[in-house]
């Protein structure tokens, strides 16, 4: 069930003509190379990782160059913070030395809010900050204010000036970033897009969830008895629909404030790119939440040139709206994963005795098992993902190259998660799926030479 946002707050005040056009201003051959998740702990230039020599030409020869960072890069040894008792489902970390690696990549875009981004406190945040600061790359969606965190930062390349804005819907309660209010001074963390969850279930259950309700005694929660449309109860909260689901109400508050940074995002550049990191309805979907492709496209009328989104692990469809690209999930890039240390939280969720169990004893089970709620990573789709090469010409979107790369699925656990380009039957394989998964959009993929093409100008010359 879609969504339809109020795109009127992204219309409000929108005189264009008077700062710069909301059309894309880039100069012809503009290339904007964008990745999923980069979850890696450790430095990975000098490695011999077959392969990685392509990854690493793709990655240099755009102008733009982004990737969700969802590690903290920090020293242990000097580190002053601490584990949070609210983390994003593991305690990610990397080596200082991985902020000049991911530079000497290529990378010089970071999104940052999502689920990780305070798993070592403010303290992991900030220094994570510095470094990527020092490395020259640009990152955004965390801050020591809401303003900060929702703010638009820049990239200045040869062929336009490019803002990138960076969101999520999915994280911790006490990450949220805040403005002052009055005396109240600010709290630092992440860029959040709140949502309101419901589970949809057919009419004949929710009648019976509404007797369930109306049976139960009065008590200091709120039941909502006088709400014909929906029964919640602590926690949950139900409506009837046409098969069992989960749909998504964005916070407007939320959305008015993300509208206003995307319109100001491209007064100040020539390209805009808006990143969400979104796991809902949850990792095992391979279609975005209903609320997404409205928001998507709001953001889009409101002035982005691409949305790029990130979070579940694994590839989503396609869309291309307006002639902008839309990625409603780019799945894992980099999931080299040998996180340490692990902070003691995790050790007794996955059931692990750190006098006893090792920190890679921690992850590999958390790996095989994951959350109650789903199977864990074992589904050879969360390693496989694509590298997408966005071209313009004429200030318009000419062409998309796809191309697809698997994660090491079946190496051992010290050397999964590195990206390699794939050919043949996987990379068929690939992007057959992500043919399937962008048809609802109406998106067609052709096939090249093991690589997904997607072309809006056939006669372009690129």
């Amino acid at each position: 069930m879609e969504k339809h946002l109020d795109e009127n707050p992204a219309q409000q005040g929108a005189s264009y003509d008077t700062v710069g056009s909301i059309a894309t201003n880039v100069a012809d051959g503009f290339t904007m190379v964008a990745v999923g998740d980069v979850i890696l702990s450790r430095p990975l230039t000098k490695y011999q990782h077959p392969g990685f020599d392509d990854i690493v030409k793709i990655l240099r020869d755009a102008d733009a160059t982004f990737g969700n960072m969802e590690t903290l890069i920090f020293d242990i040894r000097s580190f002053k913070g601490s584990p949070e008792a609210e983390y994003g489902g593991a305690y990610h970390i990397s080596l200082p030395e991985l902020g000049p690696d991911l530079k000497a990549m290529g990378f010089n875009l970071m999104s940052r809010a999502n689920n990780h981004a305070l798993d070592w406190g403010l303290e992991g945040m900030r220094e994570t900050s510095r470094i990527l600061d020092e490395s020259g790359i640009v990152h955004a969606g965390v801050g020591e204010n809401l303003a900060q965190a929702g703010a638009a930062r820049f990239l200045e390349t040869a062929r336009g000036r490019v803002a990138m804005l960076s969101f999520t819907t999915t994280f911790t309660p006490m990450s949220r970033a805040c403005d002052p209010a009055g005396e109240a001074p600010g709290r630092p963390g992440l860029n959040p897009l709140r949502l309101t969850k419901r589970v949809l279930v057919p009419l004949d259950l929710f009648e019976g969830l509404k007797r369930i309700r109306d049976a139960l005694p009065a008590t200091d929660f709120k039941l909502n008895r006088n709400n014909p449309s929906e029964v919640s109860f602590p926690g949950v909260n139900f409506r009837a629909g046409h098969k069992p689901g989960y749909s998504y109400e964005p916070n407007q508050q939320d959305v008015t404030n993300i509208l206003r940074n995307v319109r100001r995002a491209k007064q100040f550049s020539d390209f805009a790119l808006v990143t969400n990191h979104d796991h809902e309805p949850g990792n095992q979907s391979a279609e975005p939440a209903d609320y997404e492709r409205s928001l998507a496209h709001t953001i889009i009328d409101a002035g982005a040139d691409a949305y790029v989104g990130h979070g579940p692990h694994r590839l989503r469809g396609i869309e291309i709206y307006k002639d902008r690209p839309i990625f409603y999930s780019l799945g894992n890039f980099f999931y080299d994963d040998l996180r340490t240390p692990v902070g003691a939280d995790q050790f007794a969720v996955i059931g692990k005795d750190p006098m006893v169990d090792t920190d890679a004893d921690v992850t590999a089970s958390e790996e095989a098992n994951g959350d109650p709620a789903w199977e864990g990573f074992q589904d050879p789709v969360y390693y496989e993902s694509i590298i997408a090469v966005s071209r313009f010409a004429n200030n318009t979107l000419a062409e998309l190259r796809l191309y697809p790369v698997e994660l090491g699925y079946s190496m051992r656990f010290a050397n999964r998660g590195l990206p390699r380009l794939v050919s043949g039957p996987q990379a068929k394989a690939i992007l057959e799926r992500l043919q399937k998964l962008s048809e609802p959009f109406g998106t067609q993929i052709a096939m090249e030479n093991d690589v997904g093409v997607i072309r809006l100008k056939p006669n372009s010359q690129l």
